[in-house]
């Protein structure tokens, strides 16, 4: 029973919460219209500066804006309960001031005496000097960083995108991680530009306060004269202190939440926190520090300083100095006996077949400063991007690639890296930690200082920059990414191209094992009843080699074993998998549309392309001046179709197929080349482009 009431108050608190707002929101309009007793004002107004004092706080200790997203909302309800107050406050002044000082209640007394000595001309300025500090230059440089934030944000939204839309195609993040990297830039761009209104709310609570202090001073005086009776001295005095108490009960509070607001827009989003990142960063270099304290002890010694506050300070800052140093020499002397701690190898071993080193299929190997993207213990990520590449390749293409063995080579570069396929070189280029690789899209506004290369998964421009330089990048239209990004879509791209290499015998059997936990009678009628795994491994081999996915592995799998009996050449087979997987193939290239806009084969040309197959002992032999022709105009056609933003797919007759993908693929990579098998007869055709009507 017990444990039901606690669950039933539970359930009511969290629908309570979800009221709080409209409720806070309806009592502070509420203050300005009801008389509020002075007891219930202290109590509100101190309720007003531990607020204050608890966002101040907050955002000193957020890591990033976005952790205090609702700020620009306390920002108007905070001014909004500040100006509720002083109503109120300005009410009970008028009517009851004329009682003395603690008419409004002890919290204005306090302020009016207490922190201005009882001395209204010395309240007057004081109050002066604190809205001056708070209209002119915090609300002010807040708003401003606020703006400008805003406009950056808006600018560079493009260029995250892009790296966003990288990172996925790469296989570096999923989806749900992508969604909500986007929904981050939405909300960043929402909170700088909600920042940039909500600014205005406390340059409006400033003016208001001036307004409000003059309004009470000389309504006070009104009051006091000619409804009391009060001569002009002691009205003077009792109305202006409480007017002075009101409007510093009220500016102390608003100028603590126009610093907390400086705070959150003008901060760099990192890991740290405010003070962790003042404290890191001022008091991280010792030559510093020792250089300020002689500099402060020399001006100590000049006739006529305070010699004991400057000496006092500079002795402290010497000791600082030294305490920084030494615990910097002894952190250096820790890392230094920890990469000196070698294993001593004691008696010579004799040689055995364990020494055998077997090749890698796969092999990443960097440089000595690459280390770290790789080094979990210095927050290297890249293990995971790799994982992640696995995963999305196993997913896209339809087979578990082999591991990534990752090794450091002195004999590179520093900064090189370079991927091998047994053993042997397929890619290669540099990274440079704490820098970003900008790469120019073909649409960037301006150039970059910093060193000119390429990306080496696409070839594309590219300038390797310092972090400062990232936002105006990304503003600039360059798609921005770290080191650890450049060499995982370098791996994914290499690994996408050289899928057939990466398939073999035993990563067909496990394709085979896997489907005959499902079918296992289809499996056992094909391997090795009717084909060996070579050859099936052939077959799948050859549709990789054209880019295409073997996740249908049923439908491969049904295919061969209804064919294998009466024809067991690769090629042949490959064929008529290629004709039973059409509508996926035609799917791969247009994914949603029900006309097909291809590249397609004037009939004369294809008709001297048969008799010179039939003519061919091979067939497979092609005059060179007829090979240079079909080159030509297939690369004119296939312009024209990027041009006009069509997939780059050649319709020709099946008996074409095979010999024209072998001989485009090196020349016209970008070039896939289907026959009329292949096209399902639901879907339309129409040639947009054709190669040899020139010819």
């Amino acid at each position: 029973m017990k444990l039901d009431s606690v669950l039933n108050f539970l359930k009511n608190s969290v629908k309570l919460r979800g009221l709080a707002g409209p409720i806070l929101i309806v009592m502070i309009l509420a203050m300005m219209v009801l008389p509020l007793p002075p007891m219930l004002l202290d109590i509100l107004f101190t309720f007003n500066i531990a607020v204050a004092v608890m966002v101040l706080l907050i955002s000193m200790n957020t890591t990033k804006a976005l952790d205090f997203l609702s700020f620009p909302t306390i920002l108007l309800i905070t001014t909004l309960l500040r100006l509720s107050l002083n109503v109120a406050s300005t009410r009970v002044v008028l009517l009851q001031g004329h009682t003395g000082p603690d008419a409004a209640g002890k919290v204005i007394e306090s302020f009016g005496h207490f922190l201005v000595g009882g001395n209204y001309a010395v309240g007057i300025v004081v109050f002066a000097i604190l809205v001056v500090i708070n209209f002119m230059v915090i609300t002010k440089g807040a708003g401003r960083i606020a703006e400008v934030g805003a406009r950056f944000t808006l600018d560079a939204m493009p260029g995250k995108q892009m790296a966003i839309d990288a990172d996925l195609n790469a296989g570096l993040i999923g989806e749900d991680v992508a969604r909500q990297r986007r929904a981050e830039i939405g909300q960043e761009a929402d909170f700088y530009g909600a920042m940039d209104g909500a600014s205005k709310f406390v340059r409006g609570d400033a003016v208001a306060g001036i307004l409000i202090l003059f309004i009470n001073l000389i309504g006070g005086l009104i009051v006091g004269v000619l409804q009391h009776n009060m001569d002009i001295a002691m009205a003077a005095k009792n109305y202006t202190l409480l007017a002075i108490g009101d409007g510093l009960v009220a500016q102390i509070p608003a100028l603590v939440i126009s610093t907390a607001a400086g705070v959150v827009v003008s901060r760099v989003s990192t890991d740290q926190n405010i003070g962790d990142q003042m404290m890191g960063q001022l008091f991280k270099q010792p030559q510093i520090i020792m250089l300020t304290a002689g500099i402060i002890g020399m001006m100590g010694m000049i006739p006529g300083m305070p010699h004991f506050a400057f000496l006092l300070l500079a002795g402290g800052m010497v000791w600082l100095a030294y305490y920084l140093s030494q615990k910097t020499e002894k952190v250096a002397e820790q890392e230094q006996a920890e990469v000196a701690a070698t294993p001593i190898i004691t008696e010579a071993t004799d040689a055995s077949w364990e020494d055998v080193a077997q090749v890698d299929v796969l092999g990443l190997e960097v440089g000595y400063r690459l280390i770290t993207l790789v080094d979990k213990a210095q927050d290297g990520d890249l293990l995971r991007r790799i994982k992640g590449i696995r995963k999305k390749f196993t997913q896209d293409i339809g087979f578990l690639p082999p591991s990534v063995h990752i090794r450091d080579n002195l004999d590179l570069r520093p900064n090189a890296y370079r991927i091998t396929l047994k053993g042997v070189e397929i890619g290669s280029g540099e990274a440079y930690p704490q820098q970003f690789l900008a790469i120019n899209p073909g649409s960037v506004t301006g150039d970059l200082i910093g060193t000119p290369t390429k990306d080496p998964a696409f070839g594309l421009p590219a300038v390797w920059i310092d972090a400062a330089l990232r936002e105006q990048a990304q503003i600039m239209g360059y798609t921005v990414v770290d080191p650890g990004t450049v060499v995982a879509t370098h791996l994914s791209n290499l690994l996408s191209t050289r899928s057939a290499e990466l398939l073999g015998r035993q990563e067909v059997q496990q394709l085979l094992d896997h489907l005959a936990k499902t079918a296992p009678k289809l499996v056992e009628d094909l391997v090795p009843k009717s084909l060996p795994l070579g050859t099936v491994q052939k077959v799948l081999q050859n549709l990789l080699d054209e880019g295409m996915h073997i996740r249908d592995m049923r439908t491969i799998v049904e295919t061969l074993a209804d064919n294998a009996p009466r024809n067991l050449d690769a090629l042949q087979l490959t064929v008529l998998v290629r004709v039973a997987l059409g509508p996926a193939i035609v799917q791969q290239f247009y994914p949603a549309a029900q006309e097909l806009q291809v590249i397609g084969m004037d009939k004369e040309l294809e008709h001297v392309l048969m008799q010179a197959m039939q003519a061919s002992q091979n067939g497979i032999g092609i005059e060179p001046g007829l090979a240079d022709t079909v080159l030509n105009e297939s690369r004119a056609a296939v312009e024209r179709q990027e041009q006009m933003g069509l997939p780059t797919v050649m319709l020709v007759p099946a008996q074409l197929r095979d010999l024209l993908a072998r001989f485009l693929k090196r020349a016209v990579p970008n070039l896939r080349v289907i026959s009329h098998d292949e096209v399902p007869d639901f879907k339309t055709i129409r040639v947009t482009s054709l190669v040899g009507g020139n010819a």
